[in-house]
Order: structure tokens, then sequence, then C-alpha cells
């Protein structure tokens, strides 16, 4: 094996660079992958490509991903046992005082079990026996993974070729997908990388990189090997294309392909037969409509799972969830009228979207009904901490595009205001605020994700505020409560998109606190407990800085995040902010009307949450609006009512959730 030097970040227990980084030598990845390429002929760029992929050339710690598969080349080995109930979606998602949701899950969804979609391929073994190595070494030995892999891929490929595009139907195939339209995507997605070209540090810092190879060029261009940067040269710890003048922007681009019967040809896709779904022409979306229904004697008549307008909405936010179960229990869930919905899934192995409700409907699925009036809803397979943290490559790349494509049809500006995770969604009460949940989680890749979609957070010059950016391979936070029950027991070390947030200016300092959520209690670091995190792309006004420190306006107090200029965690921002005109101003978890404006439909009391803030605070502002609210208290939309009032809010970063302050009681600066 060929060994080349690479750079180590050393990191402390914060995850955030906190010394010179260091070199070493170690076992080049990028020399597995050639000399794998080489000894199955297979064209290297091609499985640089589909490694890419499905696992971005991380080893994950040889922890498995949603799917069962391990390593570089995600070889799936036997489907990990584990919740087919997406726990995401339980709770009162729907989140209006008005019509409570109250019903027993289980009992529904074990008599639709039949619908559940089948586990993935396993291909681990196979590959084991095609490279002659035991099968439970490629869980975690990457080297050995990336040659079964290679072997694997080789298998698929009818005859010995050097030109990349020969093995279009090779990759569809690695894909795992029984259905030819997703196999066909898959492998118009890994020839649009090997077209843009990228390069990156892995989670366990190895740097890897993919040359871009021109559509239609025949033969390998992929780089010499001796022409790797070396330690001295600065490398982007995060994805990034190695052309300065490529973007991550892939929707107009293809890939020539042969002509293959079994999997389309790349290209705009063609749409499953039945209702057009909601998606941009490079994408392939399948149409799985979610239940509208009415269930229940004529005492207890209910109706399930989502509204229906009769009118346009107005959509505000893009809220991304992770399903906390497997895509297998997708089909009977989104079918059922008892259970919940939203609108989209997006499956791990190869980015597959499924549509599920109308975008001009409500889906509920936010935990907030004044969220869910004004949103979309996404989940995407994949577990916040179980295992370890694998959101596939295929994955971040289908809901990039798919989001950048609902953003511009709604209006949504692309930014984190506006980009909301299911963590950044607020409570609607006291009572419901420790109750919210946690996903995405801290392991969703934010800055990468919105490179994706063209939007990466850039520094402003002269900036009056600050964005949290730390660079996601460096950042290794600390975090327990991943793999055991045992809250005290440290997750296994992985990148993070999210900073630590103290009451001084020291990493020993007490974590700041969250009354809404933890009453009375500290703040932990549960890889569950955001009350004392701040997330890549959340903007926030800056409170002081001393030496390698920042702080930040959070929840009422000063929060210190270590911020040093050799290795910045945030980058300087600019946009509007306010800033309290009394004592104890009140903060709201959703944007209601007025008593008086409320004619054709019961009031809702405007409930204030227990966070308050002062003057000499200052918040950023996301939006500005109009309280309103939508009752759909009926089956039949014509019936549905819409309040509009006349008070005016101004939606702001309180903490790790966005909420809202009435425009009277606050000065807008900035």
């Amino acid at each position: 094996m060929q060994l080349w030097l690479a750079t180590v970040l050393t990191a402390s227990v914060t995850g955030v660079l906190t010394a010179p980084a260091v070199t070493v030598v170690v076992p080049g990845r990028q020399a597995d992958f050639a000399s794998a390429a080489r000894e199955f002929g297979v064209p290297e760029s091609v499985l640089l490509g589909v490694a890419y992929l499905e696992s971005r050339w991380d080893a994950n710690g040889g922890r498995p991903s949603t799917a069962g598969g391990y390593g570089p080349m995600h070889l799936v080995d036997a489907f990990p046992e584990g919740d087919t109930l997406p726990l995401d979606a339980l709770g009162d998602p729907r989140g209006d005082d008005a019509r409570p949701m109250s019903r027993s899950l289980a009992d529904d969804l074990a008599a639709s079990a039949a619908l559940r979609t089948a586990a993935p391929r396993t291909t681990l073994p196979e590959a084991g026996r095609l490279a002659g190595v035991e099968a439970t070494r490629l869980r975690d030995d990457p080297a050995a993974n990336i040659r079964a892999g290679a072997a694997l891929l080789a298998s698929y490929q009818d005859r010995p070729s050097t030109d990349p595009v020969d093995w279009r139907g090779a990759v569809a195939r690695y894909s795992g997908s029984d259905d030819p339209v997703a196999a066909g995507a898959f492998a118009d997605e890994v020839f649009a990388v090997m077209e843009e070209g990228v390069q990156r540090v892995t989670d366990d810092g190895e740097f890897v990189r993919l040359d871009p190879v021109p559509s239609g060029d025949e033969g390998e261009s992929q780089a010499d090997p001796d022409a790797l940067p070396t330690p001295s040269e600065e490398l982007d710890t995060d994805a990034a294309p190695v052309d300065d003048e490529a973007t991550a922007d892939t929707e107009d681009q293809g890939s020539d392909t042969d002509d293959l019967d079994d999997f389309p040809a790349a290209g705009p896709k063609a749409q499953p037969a039945g209702p057009v779904t909601e998606c941009p022409t490079t994408l392939t979306c399948e149409w799985m409509p979610a239940a509208h229904k009415r269930f229940g004697k004529k005492k207890n008549r209910d109706y399930g799972n989502h509204d229906h307008l009769s009118r346009s909405r107005a959509v505000d936010y893009i809220v991304i969830h992770d399903t906390e179960g497997s895509y297998q229990g997708i089909p009977s869930m989104i079918r059922n009228p008892k259970y919940v919905s939203w609108h989209y899934t997006i499956r791990s192995r190869d980015g597959h979207v499924a549509q599920h409700v109308p975008t001009n409907d409500i889906a509920w699925h936010a935990g907030n009904w004044d969220v869910n009036t004004r949103s979309i809803g996404i989940e995407h397979e994949g577990y916040l901490a179980k295992g370890g943290a694998w959101y596939t490559e295929a994955m971040y790349r289908s809901s990039a595009r798919l989001v950048r494509f609902l953003a511009d049809k709604h209006h949504v500006p692309l930014n984190r205001a506006h980009i909301l995770g299911h963590d950044n969604v607020p409570g609607t009460s006291q009572k419901t605020v420790a109750g919210m949940h946690e996903d995405p989680g801290p392991y969703w890749d934010w800055a990468h994700y919105f490179e994706l979609m063209n939007k990466p957070f850039k520094a402003a010059k002269n900036g009056d505020s600050i964005i949290i950016r730390p660079s996601y391979t460096a950042n290794r936070p600390h975090f327990t409560g991943c793999v055991s029950t045992k809250a005290a027991q440290a997750c296994p070390a992985h990148g993070a998109a999210t900073v630590w947030l103290h009451t001084s200016p020291s990493a020993t300092a007490p974590l700041v606190t969250d009354l809404g959520k933890h009453p009375g209690k500290p703040s932990t670091y549960s890889v569950y407990d955001h009350s004392a995190r701040a997330s890549t792309g959340q903007r926030y006004a800056v409170a002081g800085r001393q030496g390698d420190w920042t702080a930040i306006w959070y929840l009422g107090q000063k929060a210190w995040f270590l911020n040093p200029a050799a290795a910045p965690t945030a980058i300087p921002a600019k946009g509007p902010m306010v800033t309290p005109l009394s004592a104890g101003v009140k903060v709201y978890g959703r944007a209601y009307p007025e008593k008086s404006a409320y004619k054709s439909a019961s009031y809702q009391p405007l409930t204030p949450l227990k966070y308050r803030i002062g003057p000499g605070q200052t918040y950023t502002v996301g939006d500005t609006i109009t309280g309103s609210y939508y009752a759909a208290n009926a089956f039949n939309p014509a019936r549905h009512v819409t309040t509009t009032g006349k008070i005016r809010y101004h939606q702001i970063q309180l903490g790790h959730r966005v909420m809202f302050v009435m425009a009277k009681d606050v000065r807008m600066i900035g």
C-alpha cells in the first residue's frame, strides 16, 4: 500500500482547531482507490464517483448507514434491525391547539405492515467473496472495503473498458435499486460528480480528489497521485469543486451514456404514471400519495392526514427532517389516514424522492401549526445519532436540488432563517417547548448542503453580525448519548455543524441554560439536546469578544463559543437586527393575530413562551410578517377560514430555534 503525506488537525474536546496542523504519514485513501481500480479494471474516476455518492469517501468508524452499508463503498450487510416507525413524526406534529391529535399509532401501523418496501439488497458478502476478503473485515477496513467494492462494481460490467461512459449500466446496478428509473438517476448523479470534480478531507483525515472528467471524454483524466497537494498547501476540509469556476449546480448538467434499455439515459427524467410530481426535471420523483380520508364514528369523527386547500397558499419555510427510521416503513405510514404527513421523503442509499402531499396543501409535520401552514416538510431517511451519522451524498444532492427547485417555485429565500431544521421550529406554548424535536441534528452538514444549492455561506465586508460556520470535518464536538442509553458515554468522534455555547469564555465554563427546554436544570452534552448549541448558517448578533472567544445574544443571555482567528468557527455577516424597547419583552412561538381580528374562527390566544429579552440585547431578524391563523377544522377545504390581523411580528434567531417578537416591542437596527 502506498503512503501519502496528510494534514491532521488537532482539536480540543469542543471539536475546534486548537493547535497548528501537524504532518504525519498515513495510508493514502487516494492510493487505495487507484490500486483497486487498476486491480479490477475499473476506471478510477468511476470508482471515486460511486464511492463519493455512497459515503463521501468516509469510513464512518466502521458503523453502518441507515441502509446497513459499511465503509467508503457502502457495502450492504444484513439490514440492521431498528425502528420502522419514524420517531420524528410522533407527538403532535399538527401542533394546533384547536384540534389536538390523540391516537394510538402502533395498532394502526401494524395492520398495514404489508405495504412496507423491501430491504436493500445485501452486497457485502458477495463483494468479500469476489475480492477474497473475509466479510467481517470489510466493515472497518477502508482499504479492503474499497477493493471489495471495486470487485463488485467490476462484476456488474458486461465487457472490459477503460472508458468511464461504458460503465453507466454497472454504476446503476451498484445503486442497489430494483427500480430502473431510480437506478438510472443514481448513475446520472455519479457521472455529474465526475464531470464537476470534487475534493475533500474525509472523516478520518484522508485527502481524496476526483478531477473533473468532461462529458464524452474517453479514457481517464485522473491526475497523477504524485501531484497531490502536500501538507504545506492549504486544503479545504469541506467538500469543494476542484475547479474554482465550477459550482455544485448540476441541474443543467448531464452525462453522455451508452444506449442501455434497462437504465434510462441521462437528461430530463420521465415522471412515473399518475399525478405529476413537483420536482425538478433532473430528479426522478415517485408519487406516493398520503391518505386524505375521514375515519371514526359520528361522535368522534376525524380525518387525516393532511389538509387540502381550495386556494393558493404562501410558503415561507422548507423544513428539513430525518425519519428516525428506515424507508421500508414509509409507504404504510404515509397511506394511513390516522397517521401524520409530510410532503416528500428522500431515500438514503440512492437519493430517490417520493412526494406524498402537493406543496399547496398543508402537511402535519413540524409540531407547530403556524409553521405547518406556511411550510413544506421533507423527511430524509436516517437517524440523528443512532450508530453514528450517515447522511449520504446521494441524499444530500437530491435534497439540495429539490429544495432549490421548491424555493424558486414558492419564492422562499435560501438562507437558514427560511430553510429550517425541525430542530429550529419553535414550540407553540410553554408546555410544548421541551418536547419539540431535535432532527436532523448536529451531524447534518448545512455548509455542504447550501454549497450544493449554489448558496454557500460567505463572509460579508464590514459585518455587523456573525454566521456560525465551523469546518465540518475539523469540528468534532464532544457529544454523549449516541450509542448507549448511558447518557455519559461519549459518541464516536465525527464532524459536526455546531458549536457549544458557554456562560463565559472558557471551555470549562458551564453551558448556557435553556429555561424553556430545561426549567431549573443545566444543559447537557447529549446529541439530542440543542439548548446550548448554535448551528452552521444561523446568524446571530455579537454580544462580545475576548481573545479567541466570541459571545452572541442567545435566549436572553450572553453565550460564548471558541472562534480563534487561525481557525474561525464563524464569519462576518450583515442583516437587520432588533433590540427591545423595554425590559421583559415577550417572545412567541406562533405569529397569531389579535383577538379582535377573529370573526369566523375561534380565537387562538397569544400565548408567550417563558423567554424574555431586554434592552441592550440584540437579535437578528429573518423575516417580518403579519399575524394570521388558518382554521382547518373541517374535511372540506371550502369550510376553512383564514384570520389575518394587524399585529406585525419579527422572526428572530433567539436561540437554536427561531421565534417571534411583536414589532411594536422592539426597534429595528442594522
